[in-house]
């Protein structure tokens, strides 16, 4: 890579220290808030003489997060659009499993229930990256990981539970050698819900209060019938092949007609009021209720202007309905107005609802409508009602299994059983080759007309989603320096550069630019911050025994640039050593708010406080650099020195809700998060991990509603702890039920939060996943991918091949309806580099307006397909995209409204 010399570069980075946006976010990017997703409200609701019939808590999404909206339609204050945990992302065993050679394991835990392993190798989305995808089977759910492949390491089944803090067994495992145990697996698979959704449509006219009234309508106005052709199409149920969703399609007894279409994989048929039997008899219309009553998802078209009795839903008598989607048409401006009920119990589901929530482009409203109708199916069934009845069938047909499989397993072969903890081999001993081979032929035969079955039956979801729009998704990367040769220790953000510590020295990088040399490679930085606010650089240098921690300041360093002055070296830095921080490891700052700049540095099991105040006259705006000394050492004061225990291994800063003495660190060492008082030193136990290995990943601080809250991020769990304010002298950390808990599907070196999203980087992924609830959105598969910064925008290094992206993209067939325009495209990545291929890493950005900078205002898009842009760049290397509401000042909002709208237009 070329150096320049640093002519021009202060033409280059003029303005560099200036406080940007992508900043401001940066501060605010762990804020969040769940009142997005409305508030639980008692609704009542009475007859025409006003006497209460029902009540229910409910929580109401109305689009309003409290603050003044302006109800013009098309201003969307709102997130992108995304299906919540997509089938094509977590039906692991019909996806990696069913028709390759896999291993199969039974065995009983230590309280005598028994379980199910299954390990396959593959390559990861068919990007030639090896992975074990590995499934546990237990009555409480399914547990999946990834575990690395080593062709020099070898794994075993033991190692394999363990990972799933399994460690302890009554008997066992037993490898399974029947063909037919494919079957009875994909049965468990398929407890975790249907791919396949019915949803009733209640047609209600102005000023009905009752469900009896409601159910009594034989037939809808005209803008009902344009709605239901908006949802999908008119199908005849006699001799209807496709998925039915409990209509007869035989003999016309629940009607001749239905709605039906398939959004992006998933068949839906709806169960619609006006089209199945009415009786004029029966005036509570049994046949009607037996349908819509017993869907978990239901939407209400009412008609009526909205100073009309409003729709409630308690009207409606049903134990199963939990979602009442409240749709109404606004004949004026043609645009459909929504409103989301949903029964207390059920956890939150994306995506909100803009504000207001109105819609004016239809196949928008449609796209909208059907994600969050789906989400909030999805999300139904971790209610108590239907995850304890999941529970107890999965425990039956568990517990049946075995007892099918324990017989036959003492009766194979021994020399086979003893593979049972052994190396988990794609291959099988010599001795039993020719055997082994013909099971496996058949193995995979079973498996193969297994899967067309299901496929054929439309049990499962097409691989990609189906979608007539072909738009970015917020977390698309963006080629930021091709061909980048260096070795990254660390970097972080200054303006729209990077400040990259290399193994060449600390250079500055700017997009499509030469980089600039700052420091020479005697300075070896492994940990830094800059901030532009402060005009401050921190660096944590060295290592062992000679580390330290320097102080710099940015106008001098971009003096130093401007001026084409010698490069720095490690012996020109002796001013810039803060005092008492030899031989320090770790280092925290506060990063969100508060009246002062505190540093926490770790020196084995001390932590040294350092503050530096936040005066007027340290920031930019009103001081010349010529005014102030070069090196800003003399500006910070020590304050105290706490012991603890161990050395930390991770470290974070907690502001307190008053900033006076309530400001905590959570520290990370052996088997437990504390948290420490910064006045007082006192520490309090936050979260205790109960395995016997632990791997810490990170503690980011987020403040919900601007109270703080901990995400304790270690092995595969992602937590969420509030933090409360002190009380009586203590914080309040016992379980409350803000808490919540997921799991990743691989081992994550760091993690990285941008509300809506949290990020998770591994050695070749990139995991998204929504902060309120811990749902998936996405799997990126980033090959060779090291994360660089994350301050503000997100840089991180992964591997390109100079061939280009790969061209082995099939179509999938699938079934779709004039709504849903196919566009199938297999989402590609740069392949790593194969014999005789020269290896390329390049440097990408996500930048953080996109993820963070979308929620606030833009106008509405489709839901999409993870698709792939390639554009290649100049150099000829194909630029790498990554597959797949916040309280900003008015001023901000505005700045990234106006962005985005360039954007799209441009």
């Amino acid at each position: 890579m070329e150096l320049s010399s640093a002519e021009g570069a202060s033409t280059r980075f003029f303005g560099l220290t200036q406080r940007s946006v992508s900043e401001d976010l940066g501060c605010r990017r762990g804020e969040f808030s769940r009142k997005h997703y409305g508030s639980v409200e008692l609704l009542i609701s009475s007859d025409a003489d006003g006497a209460i019939q029902r009540a229910g808590r409910f929580r109401v999404e109305n689009g309003s997060s409290g603050e003044n909206t302006d109800s013009t339609p098309g201003t969307w204050h709102r997130t992108d659009v995304h299906l919540e945990n997509p089938e094509y992302h977590t039906r692991w065993y019909f996806k990696y499993f069913l028709g390759k050679v896999h291993q199969n394991y039974i065995g009983t835990d230590a309280e005598k229930n028994p379980f199910f392993l299954s390990v396959v190798l593959s390559d990861q989305n068919n990007q030639r990256i090896p992975q074990y995808h590995s499934i546990l089977w237990r009555k409480t759910g399914t547990q999946k990981i990834c575990l690395p492949y080593s062709p020099t390491k070898t794994l075993s089944v033991k190692s394999i539970l363990s990972a799933m803090s399994l460690d302890k067994f009554e008997k066992s495992p037993r490898e399974i050698f029947h063909p037919e145990i494919q079957k009875d697996l994909l049965v468990l698979e398929e407890q975790e819900g249907s791919v396949n959704f019915k949803f009733g449509v209640l047609y209600a006219k102005d000023g009905q209060l009752t469900d009896d009234e409601m159910f009594s309508n034989e037939t809808g106005s005209e803008s009902f019938q344009r709605f239901l052709h908006l949802l999908g199409d008119t199908i005849t149920l006699k001799g209807w092949s496709g998925y039915r969703g409990g209509l007869d399609t035989k003999n016309d007894t629940t009607g001749t007609c239905s709605i039906y279409t398939v959004f992006q994989g998933h068949e839906i048929m709806f169960h619609v009021s006006t089209m199945l039997p009415y009786s004029r008899e029966n005036k509570q219309q049994v046949e009607r209720k037996r349908h819509i009553g017993n869907d978990i998802v239901t939407i209400i078209f009412q008609e009526g202007e909205e100073s009309s009795p409003v729709f409630k839903p308690s009207m409606i008598r049903s134990h199963f309905t939990h979602i009442f989607a409240l749709v109404r048409y606004n004949k004026q401006n043609d645009s459909y107005r929504l409103k989301i009920f949903s029964e207390e119990s059920v956890p939150l589901f994306g995506p909100p609802l803009p504000s207001p929530p109105v819609f004016t482009n239809h196949q928008e409203f449609r796209d909208f409508v059907l994600v969050k109708l789906i989400n909030g199916e999805k999300a139904t069934l971790e209610t108590p009602t239907f995850s304890q009845k999941r529970q107890r069938t999965l425990d039956m047909l568990i517990r049946s299994l075995y007892q099918d499989m324990m017989p036959d397993l003492h009766k194979v072969n021994n020399v086979l059983n003893r593979r049972s903890f052994s190396d988990v081999l794609p291959e099988s001993p010599k001795s039993t080759r020719k055997k082994e081979e013909a099971r496996q032929a058949e193995f995979i035969r079973l498996g193969q007309a297994l899967k067309l079955k299901t496929t054929l039956k439309g049990d499962t979801t097409a691989n990609l989603a189906t979608t007539s729009f072909c738009k970015k998704e917020p977390w698309e990367s963006q080629s930021f320096c091709s061909n980048f040769p260096h070795e990254v220790v660390c970097a972080d953000s200054w303006g729209q550069s990077l400040l990259v510590s290399t193994d060449a020295g600390i250079l500055l990088i700017d997009d499509g630019q030469p980089s600039v040399q700052v420091f020479d490679k005697t300075l070896q930085i492994k940990q830094m911050n800059v901030l532009e606010a402060l005009d401050l650089l921190i660096a944590r240098t060295d290592k062992g025994k000679e580390s330290r921690i320097l102080v710099f300041r940015l106008s001098a360093v971009q003096k130093d640039i401007e001026t084409n002055k010698v490069i720095r070296s490690k012996y020109d830095c002796r001013e810039n050593k803060l005092e008492r921080t030899k031989g320090c490891h770790l280092y925290a700052i506060n990063t969100h708010h508060g009246s002062e700049l505190r540093i926490v540095v770790a020196i084995r099991n001390k932590l040294l406080l350092v503050t530096k105040k936040y005066n007027s006259c340290n920031t930019l705006t009103s001081t010349s650099p010529l005014s102030s000394p070069e090196s800003p050492v003399e500006e910070f004061q020590y304050i105290r020195e706490i012991c603890l225990s161990d050395p930390p291994v991770v470290m974070t800063l907690v502001d307190g809700p008053t900033g006076d003495s309530d400001n905590m660190i959570c520290v990370a060492y052996r088997h437990q998060f504390d948290l420490v008082n910064e006045s007082t030193g006192e520490s309090y136990r936050l979260h205790h991990v109960e395995t016997n290995r632990v791997n810490f990943v990170a503690a980011i601080d987020v403040y919900e509603d601007g109270e703080a809250g901990l995400l304790l991020c270690y092995n595969y769990i992602c937590q969420y702890r509030k933090i409360y304010p002190f009380s009586g002298g203590s914080p309040l950390v016992q379980p409350s039920a803000y808490d919540f808990h997921f799991s990743w599907n691989q081992v994550p070196y760091a993690v990285v939060c941008a509300f809506p999203y949290v990020l998770a980087f591994t050695t070749d992924s990139i995991e998204i996943r929504l902060v309120v609830n811990g749902n998936l959105v996405h799997t990126a598969v980033v090959p060779e991918l090291q994360l660089v910064a994350s301050r503000s925008d997100i840089y991180f290094k992964a591997t390109a091949a100079v061939s280009g992206p790969s061209d082995s993209s099939k179509e999938m067939g699938s079934k779709s309806s004039p709504q849903t325009p196919t566009a199938y495209e297999k989402p590609e990545f740069p392949l790593p580099s194969l014999e005789g291929e020269v290896p390329c890493k390049s440097l990408y950005k996500i930048p953080l307006s996109n993820l963070v900078g979308r929620s606030i205002e833009r106008p509405l898009k489709s839901p999409l397909a993870p698709k792939v842009i390639t554009t290649t760049t100049s150099s000829g290397i194909t630029s790498l995209p990554v597959m797949h509401s916040l309280s900003l000042s008015r001023m901000e909002i505005k700045e990234i409204a106006s962005r985005t709208r360039k954007e799209l237009l441009g």
